[in-house]
């Protein structure tokens, strides 16, 4: 039976529709008889007579192509052949290597696994630093409604994992193949800051650019005096905002605007002058960034969003209003925009702040949104802000996109945690010697006296680690070093033994990822 239904599904034309559940698991047996590989049910799909799947063949996975000697499909990938009898019909069988050739291959055959826009959809960033958390990110968010950006790297994760964002690309298309995710999914290169970034992620076909120019904001126009904003406001690049500081003044100060949840707003001179002078090159360089996109990827197939949040200094609804509305004047077309909100953001912990002023000023965000868009607000170092979804998805109705990263890592440590007490032990020890470098570029809080002395915990309590608020931080910022630091002799410190035990412990790691991240976006789930 299970021969026959494979035989069935190879005389497809054209994409063949998902096969159920019951016809996947007859189809993973068939596939897995002729191929001698452990092949993954939900990753089965048929094209033009050919049927493909992914396999686990010992730790590694394989990409399997069944079809008729001389198939097209066939001949778009490279791989080693044998013949197999399907149905008493001889068949080829190519087994190919999860590369890059074949990773481009497969988008084409099978336009699911390539990244499409996801525009005002609700949606969820999930950073995936080793390559290997796809599946379980689709798990967590399976029946949700939400659309999950899997692959997403920033230009800084990238470089501390020496990966290439071509390599996020086709880790993440290989993971959606290996789930049968054919609902559509997102692709972020973030906190982009030159033409360089970009167009080394458009090359790798990246969908969405999170243009950060935060090195364009002036901080001290939150603090600066009158005089002095009144200098700096005058000085401003003009030209590149297509206005002039009379205009931008007559723009603005001559309201009040009307905006539904907020009302009638009249903004004040010294507001606009705080506004203007903190962000105005920061809305320069991301307009001149969006232009360049233009020219390499072509109008209407890219969306952007616009990062500040990694400033110094909280941007206030005004400031938010200005940026977004300077943006639309300067005919930028944005899908989310990221402020920098109160409080603190920090990474891999809860939201750590006043809530009932954050909900104050986050209605006024949401609102804003609505009214100068409509785009979605972008909630950054978004893992593990349990307090603060509930007062997001209210106020956002929808327009929102959650952006993760580091938490995925912290539970691939979890899993290294639960399965090999020596190897966490060694990446604790490794973590707090490295955390006080590792931590410059971050903002974090946790104190190395308050991490539980690895001589006091037993083995079996190892995964507590990972639920402590010092501990959990000093991992987070350590991630680079653990994956990238070598020994004397060349070879990886952690690197390999760490990807051998989550090859080996694959299970756990899906289910540790659907679980936490789960959390995550069952606050914005569709009802």
């Amino acid at each position: 039976m299970p021969m026959t239904k494979l035989a069935e599904l190879m005389k497809s034309s054209g994409l063949a529709a998902k096969p159920s559940v019951a016809d996947a698991r007859m189809l993973r047996t068939a596939l897995s008889k002729v191929s001698g590989l452990d092949v993954y049910a939900g990753s089965v799909s048929a094209v033009d007579g050919a049927v493909l799947a992914m396999a686990k063949d010992g730790l590694d996975k394989r990409l399997i192509v069944l079809g008729a000697a001389g198939s097209a499909v066939l001949g778009q990938f490279a791989g080693q052949d044998r013949s197999v009898d399907v149905d008493e019909k001889k068949m080829t069988l190519r087994i190919c290597q999860l590369d890059g050739a074949n990773a481009a291959a497969l988008r084409k055959v099978l336009p699911w696994t390539a990244p499409t826009i996801i525009g005002l959809r609700t949606s969820v960033g999930m950073g995936d630093r080793l390559g290997l958390g796809t599946p379980g990110h689709i798990k967590a968010v399976e029946g949700t409604g939400l659309m999950p950006f899997v692959a997403q790297q920033s230009i800084r994760e990238m470089t501390r994992t020496q990966r290439t964002a071509q390599q996020v690309m086709d880790d993440a298309g290989f993971g959606v193949f290996q789930a049968g995710w054919r609902d559509g999914f997102g692709s972020d290169a973030d906190h982009l800051k030159t033409v360089e970034d970009i167009d080394m992620c458009a090359k790798a076909g990246f969908t969405m650019f999170t243009i950060d120019p935060g090195e364009h904001v002036d901080n001290a126009a939150g603090k600066d005096d009158i005089v002095t904003l009144r200098a700096k406001y005058e000085k401003l690049p003009w030209v590149e905002m297509s206005k002039t500081s009379h205009s931008c003044r007559t723009d603005y100060l001559t309201g009040p605007f009307a905006i539904e949840g907020i009302g009638a707003w009249q903004i004040k001179e010294e507001e606009l002058l705080r506004a203007a002078c903190k962000y105005a090159r920061a809305i320069a360089h991301t307009a001149k960034l969006a232009r360049h996109l233009d020219k390499v990827k072509g109008e209407g197939q890219y969306e952007i969003e616009m990062s500040v949040d990694e400033t110094d200094s909280p941007t206030t609804p005004m400031e938010h209003f200005f940026v977004a509305n300077e943006l639309k004047c300067l005919g930028v077309k944005f899908s989310s925009l990221a402020p920098r909100f109160i409080g603190k953001f920090e990474k891999g912990v809860d939201y750590q702040g006043d809530l009932v002023e954050f909900e104050r000023q986050f209605a006024q965000h949401a609102a804003i949104a609505r009214h100068v868009g409509p785009y979605k607000i972008s909630i950054h170092s978004g893992s593990d802000k349990f307090l603060i979804y509930p007062i997001a998805a209210k106020y956002t109705q929808g327009l929102i996109h959650l952006k993760t990263a580091g938490t995925s890592y912290l539970e691939a440590i979890r899993v290294i945690a639960k399965r090999d007490a020596a190897l966490f032990r060694e990446i604790m020890q490794f973590a707090i010697d490295r955390y006080e470098t590792d931590k410059a570029s971050y903002h974090v809080s946790a104190e190395l006296s308050k991490v539980p002395k690895l001589s006091s915990v037993p083995d079996e309590q190892l995964v507590s680690y990972l639920d402590d608020f010092h501990a959990r931080q000093v991992l987070h910022v350590t991630f680079g070093s653990v994956l990238t630091t070598k020994k004397p002799d060349g070879s990886y410190l952690f690197r390999d033994r760490l990807y051998t035990d989550l090859k080996k412990h694959e299970a756990d790691y899906d289910e540790f990822l659907c679980k936490h991240l789960g959390k995550h976006v069952k606050p914005f789930a569709k009802k």
